[in-house]
């Protein structure tokens, strides 16, 4: 072995081992830890897990999925709604502006998404604003089954630590 491979091996290869080599914690957020501290400053998107449990059941197909995790990528606070053009969202997508108005038209049709038009004085008609009220209050509908769910798998989890003589029928 070379004098440069010894030195090579010597390196750390990962910021978790610079942590436990100085001893110091590592006080990384965990999405720093996951991902990178380069890739979590381009920004990030907080989504409820439900939404992804209950896609099908909500009745989201993977293209309008991904619309509304666009959406939702823009949308940062309560009061101030996502307005993304239709060419961001089919640019992002790789797809065409008429495939996504067709598919926002669907989820609009079935009461998830209202597009609300907007104006610009001097320029007239810019990208829509998008209300998800109907999605976010078809979450709230199962969330009760989905808690329930959650509930049960826990009590059966402790339920199977317990002795033999100690567990319910």
């Amino acid at each position: 072995m070379s004098a440069k491979q010894s030195d090579d091996d010597k390196k750390v290869t990962n910021i978790a081992d610079l942590f436990a080599q100085s001893g110091k914690p590592d006080t990384r957020k965990s999405s720093e830890k996951k991902f990178g501290k380069p890739v979590m400053d381009v920004g990030f998107c907080i989504t409820p897990s439900l939404l992804m449990k209950a896609q099908a059941r909500i009745g989201l197909n993977p293209v309008q999925f991904n619309i509304v995790m666009q959406l939702l990528d823009q949308w940062w606070t309560a009061e101030r709604r996502p307005w993304p053009a239709k060419a961001t969202l089919a640019e992002r997508m790789g797809m065409s502006d008429r495939q996504i108005q067709r598919q926002i038209a669907e989820m609009e049709g079935v009461g998830l998404i209202k597009r609300i038009p907007r104006t610009s004085p001097g320029k007239g008609k810019t990208s829509n604003e998008y209300d998800l009220t109907g999605l976010v209050n078809k979450m709230k509908e199962l969330e009760p089954e989905f808690t329930k769910a959650k509930q049960d798998a826990k009590a059966k989890s402790k339920a199977l630590s317990l002795p033999k003589h100690k567990q319910s029928a």
